[in-house]
C-alpha cells in the first residue's frame, strides 16, 4: 500500500508521517478502523493487532516497542517489526528506528515493491530526523529505484540535500518535481527558500507569489515571502505576510516564528538579513 503523508507537510515533524505509513498488506481498513486502547496480545487478527500497536506508537511509544518485540516473538513478523521501528520514532531513537526500517526493506524481498519502497522512504524520513542527510539521500534513491519520479520522494531528496547543504541539487529535484506537478505549491516554496538561501532574491520571490497565487492562505508561502521581502529591502510587504500568518496560524510554532520577525522588525527596521529567525527563517525544507 503507498505511504500515506498530507502534501504539504514540514520537514523535522515527521513522526506523525512515519507513524502513519505502511500497512504492509494487511489491509487499511482495520488499520483505520482500529481505536486507542490498551494493545492487547494475541489472539487478535494481525490486521487489527498491527492497527493498535502503531496507534500505540504514537501514544504510548515504549509500550508499543516493548510489545511488538513480545509479538515478533510470537511470529508478528514484518508487521511487528515495522511497529517496532515505528516505536522507536516515538522514542526519538532515529538511528535505530532508520536502521531498522532500511533492514525491514531489505528482507521484504518477496513483498510488493511499493511496500519496500515505502520502508526505504521511512528510513530516510527517520534519517532526516537525525540529521543525517547523507544516509538520508541513499534511502531516497534506493526508494526512487522503486518508484521513479515520485513527487513525494523528490522532495523528500530534495530536503536531504539541503540539509547537506547542496542546495543546486535541491533546486534540480524541486525542478523536476514542478514539471511533473507545476501547481505543488509546497515545491513552490520549498524551491523559493533555496533560491533564497543561493541568495536569487528575484527567482525566490517569483516562486513565493506563484505559490500564494495557488494558495493565497499557504502559512509556509506567507512565511517565506516575508523573508524574502525582508531581504528585498521590502518592510511593509514582509509584515504584511508574517501578521497574517499569525492571524491564520495561532498558537503553533508558525505564528511564533512570524512574531520573533515582527518583533527583530519593530526594533531594527533595516536591512538584516540575520534578523529572520525559527521556521521563518529557515523553513523545514529547502
Amino acid at each position: 500500500m503507498p505511504c500515506v503523508k498530507p502534501a504539504n507537510r514540514r520537514r523535522g515533524q515527521a513522526f506523525g508521517i512515519v507513524a502513519a505509513a505502511l500497512t504492509l498488506g494487511l489491509g487499511a481498513s482495520a488499520v483505520a478502523a482500529a481505536t486507542p486502547n490498551p494493545l492487547p496480545l494475541p489472539p487478535l487478527p494481525d490486521a487489527q493487532h498491527y492497527a493498535l500497536c502503531l496507534q500505540m506508537a504514537h501514544s504510548d511509544p515504549q509500550r508499543a516497542y516493548d510489545n511488538a518485540l513480545a509479538w515478533h516473538d510470537l511470529g508478528g513478523g514484518f508487521p511487528a517489526q515495522h511497529c517496532a521501528a515505528v516505536a522507536l520514532v516515538g522514542l526519538k531513537k532515529y538511528v535505530a528506528a532508520a536502521t531498522q526500517l532500511e533492514s525491514l526493506a531489505n528482507a521484504m524481498m518477496q513483498a510488493d515493491p511499493r511496500m519496500r519502497a515505502d520502508a526505504l522512504e521511512q528510513a530516510g524520513q527517520a534519517w532526516l530526523l537525525a540529521g543525517r542527510p547523507n544516509e538520508a539521500k541513499a534511502a531516497f534513491d534506493s526508494s526512487l529505484a522503486f518508484r521513479p519520479n515520485d513527487p513525494e520522494l523528490l522532495i523528500d531528496r530534495a530536503e536531504a540535500f539541503a540539509l547537506g547543504g547542496k542546495l543546486f541539487d535541491a533546486v534540480d529535484d524541486l525542478n523536476h518535481v514542478l514539471e511533473i506537478a507545476p501547481k505543488r505549491v509546497d515545491a513552490l516554496v520549498y524551491r523559493a527558500s533555496a533560491y533564497r538561501q543561493l541568495g536569487s532574491l528575484d527567482l525566490a520571490l517569483d516562486d513565493a507569489t506563484r505559490a500564494l497565487r495557488l494558495d493565497p492562505n499557504s502559512v509556509p508561502g506567507l512565511l517565506e515571502r516575508g523573508n524574502i521581502r525582508r531581504l528585498k529591502d521590502d518592510d511593509a510587504g514582509a509584515k504584511a505576510d508574517w501578521q497574517r500568518v499569525v492571524e491564520l496560524a495561532p498558537g503553533t510554532p508558525d505564528a511564533a516564528a512570524a512574531k520573533d520577525n515582527l518583533a527583530h522588525l519593530a526594533a531594527q527596521p533595516s536591512p538584516a538579513r540575520s534578523l529572520l529567525t525559527g521556521p521563518a527563517a529557515t523553513p523545514a525544507k529547502p
